[in-house]
């Protein structure tokens, strides 16, 4: 039996923790150390469709990996587990340039061909909105996409770690080789995945490699309604603000995009404010609700903002993935999936020479 060991349990590390466990030649220890996960904090909206990112090799992991969910979703069913962490509500999105609204309906309808999970496209008054999410304000129309989604971070990793079966050891470790061996924790591995977003240069440094990862810090705030929000779509205007309801009249507002931060993990209250202060303008209800949380997370970033996988430069038994950014917890289960698949030596729908490893890690020399 082959020994893996998994760094990270966020949305990569979790999910190659579940595909791989599948396997019974491999036995799957994750370690975790559990503070500043961006997966923890992150928005949790599915819909790449509307982006006008020129990259396309980023658009086509991002268009796959919004389709990912459907068999994600199904595997965790088909193995007797509960997936309420995922639900297709719908998405809106808003243009302060509302004449621009038409460019992106062609754009989202053009793309429907490769991605008919987009579903319906409509433009909507403010009167048709009502239908779906009452009181929404600061429009005259939108553009929905039913087939968008949204997704609770955290309750989809822990459904994926309890799923996959494997030892999960929240500790903060550090990657040692000897004599041509892994150990993690005073313990031997065979393979090793690094999915550790913005601590990636942490692990790699002491190893002497240069790693092209920076930090983004994300602020959201979370609230309790007393309204019947269970299926209300998610309502993406422009610039940073989404505003993200879940079930039972929960609602979460954010996230912020803080490049100097480093790795500060304290509440910013004023920055939320601000930002709640632009939440009402499109939802004065929430002005109503209870603030019940704020999550902080942080993001990695690379230096061109494309994000990489594949076998760490000089060392082919590990395996690393970084640079999601805010796209992370749409691409994410699709490169925890990847990654699982190398481990076995198989590929998949992504081939990681698109994803350049060795443009963003460097042996030092």
């Amino acid at each position: 039996m082959k020994k893996v060991a998994i760094i990270g349990a966020g949305i990569v590390g979790s999910t190659a923790a579940y595909y791989l466990s599948k396997n019974p030649t491999f036995q799957v220890t994750v370690f975790d150390y559990g503070q500043g996960q961006a997966t923890k904090a992150a928005a949790g909206i599915i819909s790449p469709w509307f982006s006008k990112r020129r990259n396309k090799v980023w658009y086509r992991m991002a268009r796959l990996g919004a389709d990912f969910y459907l068999d994600l979703v199904a595997d965790l069913q088909k193995d007797g587990f509960a997936t309420e962490f995922y639900q297709q509500t719908g998405v809106f999105l808003l243009k302060k340039k509302e004449e621009s609204l038409e460019t992106f309906y062609d754009l989202a309808d053009q793309r429907r061909k490769e991605s008919p999970l987009i579903g319906d496209l409509q433009l909507l008054s403010q009167a048709e909105v009502a239908e779906y999410f009452p009181n929404l304000k600061g429009f005259d129309r939108l553009l929905y996409a039913s087939g968008g989604a949204r997704v609770e971070g955290s309750l989809l990793t822990q459904t994926l770690l309890v799923a996959s079966g494997a030892e999960v050891i929240q500790k903060k470790v550090s990657l040692d080789i000897r004599d041509d061996a892994f150990w993690v924790d005073s313990c031997y591995f065979d393979q090793v995945i690094l999915a550790t977003g913005a601590w990636l240069p942490e692990l790699l440094k002491p190893l002497g490699y240069q790693v092209d990862i920076r930090p983004q810090k994300g602020q959201l705030r979370d609230y309790q309604t007393d309204l019947v929000t269970d299926d209300y779509p998610v309502v993406m205007p422009e610039g940073e603000l989404d505003i993200i309801p879940f079930q039972n009249g929960k609602i979460s507002m954010g996230a912020t995009h803080e490049n100097e931060m480093g790795y500060d993990l304290r509440v910013d209250q004023g920055l939320l404010d601000k930002m709640e202060q632009e939440a009402f303008y499109y939802f004065p209800s929430l002005s109503q609700a209870k603030v019940v949380s704020e999550r902080i997370g942080i993001r990695a970033y690379t230096s061109d903002y494309s994000p990489f996988f594949g076998q760490v430069p000089n060392l082919p038994q590990v395996l690393a993935a970084g640079g999601l950014g805010s796209s992370g917890l749409t691409t994410g289960p699709l490169i925890g999936y990847h990654l699982a698949k190398m481990v076995q030596g198989k590929s998949g729908s992504l081939n990681p020479a698109d994803y350049p490893i060795e443009r963003y890690i460097k042996k030092e020399k």
